[in-house]
Protein backbone atom coordinates (compact mmCIF):
# COMPACT_ATOMS: atom_id res chain seq x y z
CA UNK A 1 0.00 0.00 0.00
CA UNK A 2 1.01 3.65 -0.51
CA UNK A 3 -0.72 6.79 0.84
CA UNK A 4 -0.01 9.93 -0.64
CA UNK A 5 -0.98 12.68 1.56
CA UNK A 6 -0.05 15.76 3.45
CA UNK A 7 0.35 15.69 7.68
CA UNK A 8 -1.76 18.61 7.92
CA UNK A 9 -4.90 17.42 5.80
CA UNK A 10 -7.29 15.89 7.96
CA UNK A 11 -8.28 13.83 4.81
CA UNK A 12 -5.44 12.49 4.98
CA UNK A 13 -4.84 12.11 8.65
CA UNK A 14 -8.51 10.51 8.77
CA UNK A 15 -6.99 7.47 6.22
CA UNK A 16 -3.49 7.78 8.37
CA UNK A 17 -6.03 7.03 11.54
CA UNK A 18 -7.92 3.93 9.61
CA UNK A 19 -4.93 2.46 8.83
CA UNK A 20 -3.26 2.30 12.13
CA UNK A 21 -6.36 1.06 13.68
CA UNK A 22 -6.29 -2.08 11.47
CA UNK A 23 -2.55 -2.40 11.86
CA UNK A 24 -1.91 -2.06 8.09
CA UNK A 25 1.75 -1.18 7.03
CA UNK A 26 2.21 1.36 4.16
CA UNK A 27 4.37 3.98 2.26
CA UNK A 28 3.77 6.83 2.98
CA UNK A 29 4.36 9.70 -0.03
CA UNK A 30 4.19 13.23 1.17
CA UNK A 31 2.45 16.03 -1.23
CA UNK A 32 2.85 19.34 0.10
CA UNK A 33 -0.08 21.44 -0.52
CA UNK A 34 1.74 24.39 0.41
CA UNK A 35 3.51 24.43 -2.39
CA UNK A 36 1.42 23.36 -5.11
CA UNK A 37 2.80 19.84 -5.05
CA UNK A 38 -0.79 18.26 -5.79
CA UNK A 39 -0.78 20.05 -9.35
CA UNK A 40 2.65 18.93 -10.74
CA UNK A 41 2.61 17.17 -13.55
CA UNK A 42 3.74 14.00 -11.96
CA UNK A 43 0.97 13.48 -9.43
CA UNK A 44 -1.61 14.66 -11.90
CA UNK A 45 -0.62 11.51 -14.30
CA UNK A 46 -1.55 9.65 -10.48
CA UNK A 47 -4.68 11.29 -9.62
CA UNK A 48 -6.37 13.43 -12.50
CA UNK A 49 -8.11 15.44 -9.84
CA UNK A 50 -5.07 16.83 -7.84
CA UNK A 51 -6.44 16.10 -4.40
CA UNK A 52 -5.58 13.74 -1.34
CA UNK A 53 -5.27 12.11 -0.33
CA UNK A 54 -5.04 9.18 -2.65
CA UNK A 55 -4.23 5.33 -1.57
CA UNK A 56 -2.93 2.98 -4.49
CA UNK A 57 -3.71 -0.99 -3.02
CA UNK A 58 -4.58 -4.07 -4.65
CA UNK A 59 -3.62 -2.85 -7.92
CA UNK A 60 -6.21 0.11 -7.44
CA UNK A 61 -5.81 4.01 -7.00
CA UNK A 62 -8.69 5.39 -4.68
CA UNK A 63 -9.47 8.92 -4.11
CA UNK A 64 -12.00 10.65 -1.14
CA UNK A 65 -11.56 9.57 2.13
CA UNK A 66 -14.51 8.29 3.11
CA UNK A 67 -14.61 5.67 0.85
CA UNK A 68 -10.88 5.02 1.02
CA UNK A 69 -12.17 4.00 4.25
CA UNK A 70 -14.81 1.93 3.81
CA UNK A 71 -12.69 0.25 1.01
CA UNK A 72 -10.01 -0.68 3.59
CA UNK A 73 -13.32 -1.85 6.56
CA UNK A 74 -14.29 -4.40 3.55
CA UNK A 75 -10.93 -5.70 2.91
CA UNK A 76 -9.72 -6.04 6.25
CA UNK A 77 -13.01 -6.58 7.89
CA UNK A 78 -11.15 -6.48 11.54
CA UNK A 79 -11.58 -4.32 13.88
CA UNK A 80 -14.15 -3.06 11.93
CA UNK A 81 -15.28 0.60 11.87
CA UNK A 82 -18.62 0.19 11.09
CA UNK A 83 -21.02 -1.63 13.41
CA UNK A 84 -22.67 -4.53 12.30
CA UNK A 85 -26.67 -3.68 12.56
CA UNK A 86 -27.94 -1.70 9.41
CA UNK A 87 -29.44 1.81 12.14
CA UNK A 88 -25.65 1.44 13.65
CA UNK A 89 -23.81 1.97 10.27
CA UNK A 90 -26.28 4.41 9.14
CA UNK A 91 -25.84 6.42 12.06
CA UNK A 92 -22.12 6.39 11.98
CA UNK A 93 -22.17 6.99 8.57
CA UNK A 94 -24.41 9.81 9.38
CA UNK A 95 -21.84 11.26 12.24
CA UNK A 96 -18.69 11.21 9.38
CA UNK A 97 -20.82 12.94 6.98
CA UNK A 98 -21.94 15.65 9.24
CA UNK A 99 -17.99 16.18 9.51
CA UNK A 100 -17.26 15.60 5.73
CA UNK A 101 -19.96 17.41 4.01
CA UNK A 102 -21.16 20.20 6.60
CA UNK A 103 -18.04 21.28 7.88
CA UNK A 104 -14.74 20.68 6.11
CA UNK A 105 -16.00 22.04 2.62
CA UNK A 106 -16.63 25.52 4.09
CA UNK A 107 -12.98 25.59 5.49
CA UNK A 108 -10.56 23.61 3.88
CA UNK A 109 -7.48 24.78 2.19
CA UNK A 110 -8.70 25.92 -1.18
CA UNK A 111 -11.87 27.44 0.39
CA UNK A 112 -9.83 29.46 2.52
CA UNK A 113 -6.94 30.88 -0.02
CA UNK A 114 -10.05 31.81 -2.36
CA UNK A 115 -11.13 33.80 0.93
CA UNK A 116 -7.77 35.58 1.34
CA UNK A 117 -6.18 35.61 -2.55
CA UNK A 118 -9.53 36.25 -4.61
CA UNK A 119 -11.88 37.71 -2.11
CA UNK A 120 -9.42 40.12 -0.43
CA UNK A 121 -10.71 38.70 3.15
CA UNK A 122 -8.46 40.21 6.08
CA UNK A 123 -6.83 37.04 7.77
CA UNK A 124 -8.69 37.74 10.94
CA UNK A 125 -12.36 37.60 9.25
CA UNK A 126 -11.06 34.60 7.34
CA UNK A 127 -10.11 33.32 10.82
CA UNK A 128 -13.51 34.22 11.97
CA UNK A 129 -15.32 32.52 8.99
CA UNK A 130 -13.51 29.30 9.91
CA UNK A 131 -14.03 29.11 13.79
CA UNK A 132 -18.05 29.94 13.05
CA UNK A 133 -18.69 27.40 10.30
CA UNK A 134 -16.76 24.80 12.74
CA UNK A 135 -18.43 25.71 16.17
CA UNK A 136 -21.30 25.41 14.33
CA UNK A 137 -20.91 22.02 12.87
CA UNK A 138 -19.40 20.49 16.04
CA UNK A 139 -22.34 22.18 18.07
CA UNK A 140 -24.75 20.13 15.75
CA UNK A 141 -22.51 17.03 15.95
CA UNK A 142 -23.00 16.89 19.63
CA UNK A 143 -26.71 16.74 19.31
CA UNK A 144 -26.70 13.67 17.48
CA UNK A 145 -24.31 12.19 19.88
CA UNK A 146 -26.65 12.58 22.82
CA UNK A 147 -29.55 10.81 20.81
CA UNK A 148 -27.78 7.60 21.15
CA UNK A 149 -26.59 5.64 24.36
CA UNK A 150 -23.21 6.34 26.20
CA UNK A 151 -19.55 5.03 25.19
CA UNK A 152 -16.69 6.07 25.21
CA UNK A 153 -16.36 6.72 21.45
CA UNK A 154 -18.80 8.36 18.90
CA UNK A 155 -20.53 5.16 18.98
CA UNK A 156 -19.88 2.54 21.61
CA UNK A 157 -16.94 0.92 22.86
CA UNK A 158 -14.58 1.09 19.47
CA UNK A 159 -13.56 3.73 17.51
CA UNK A 160 -15.64 3.91 14.44
CA UNK A 161 -15.67 5.76 10.99
CA UNK A 162 -17.07 9.05 12.96
CA UNK A 163 -14.25 8.77 15.18
CA UNK A 164 -11.58 8.87 11.83
CA UNK A 165 -13.19 12.16 11.13
CA UNK A 166 -13.92 13.70 14.37
CA UNK A 167 -9.94 13.78 15.89
CA UNK A 168 -8.87 15.70 12.44
CA UNK A 169 -11.70 17.89 12.80
CA UNK A 170 -10.44 18.63 16.66
CA UNK A 171 -6.90 19.08 15.47
CA UNK A 172 -7.54 21.80 12.72
CA UNK A 173 -9.95 23.57 15.18
CA UNK A 174 -7.46 23.52 17.95
CA UNK A 175 -5.00 25.14 15.35
CA UNK A 176 -7.42 28.08 14.96
CA UNK A 177 -8.68 28.34 18.19
CA UNK A 178 -12.23 27.12 17.98
CA UNK A 179 -14.17 27.10 21.06
CA UNK A 180 -15.23 23.44 22.48
CA UNK A 181 -16.46 24.50 25.59
CA UNK A 182 -19.88 23.29 26.11
CA UNK A 183 -19.33 19.80 24.17
CA UNK A 184 -19.02 17.58 26.41
CA UNK A 185 -19.72 14.32 24.61
CA UNK A 186 -17.63 15.45 21.65
CA UNK A 187 -14.61 16.15 23.34
CA UNK A 188 -15.14 13.32 25.58
CA UNK A 189 -14.94 11.00 22.30
CA UNK A 190 -12.25 12.53 21.32
CA UNK A 191 -9.94 12.32 24.56
CA UNK A 192 -10.90 8.30 24.27
CA UNK A 193 -9.63 8.35 20.90
CA UNK A 194 -6.23 10.04 21.64
CA UNK A 195 -5.90 7.58 24.56
CA UNK A 196 -4.71 4.90 21.74
CA UNK A 197 -1.85 4.51 20.19
CA UNK A 198 -3.43 4.25 16.50
CA UNK A 199 -4.49 7.85 16.65
CA UNK A 200 -0.95 9.20 18.56
CA UNK A 201 0.58 7.37 15.24
CA UNK A 202 -1.00 9.09 12.80
CA UNK A 203 -1.48 12.63 14.18
CA UNK A 204 0.17 15.35 11.92
CA UNK A 205 3.41 15.48 14.37
CA UNK A 206 3.89 11.96 13.69
CA UNK A 207 4.67 12.51 9.96
CA UNK A 208 7.76 12.35 8.10
CA UNK A 209 6.72 15.49 6.54
CA UNK A 210 5.60 17.29 9.60
CA UNK A 211 6.44 20.99 10.21
CA UNK A 212 6.05 23.21 12.85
Amino acid sequence: MRLYNYFRSSASFRVRIALELKGLPYEYVPVHLGRGEQRTQGYLALASSGLIPMLEIDGYRLSQSMAIIEYLDERYPSPALLPADPFGRASVRALAQSIACEIHPLNNMRVLKYLVNDLKTPEEEKNTWYRHWVRTGLEAFEQQLSTHAAGPFCWGDSPTLADCLLVPQIFNGKRFDVSFDGLPKTMAAFEACMALAAFQKAQPSACPDAQA
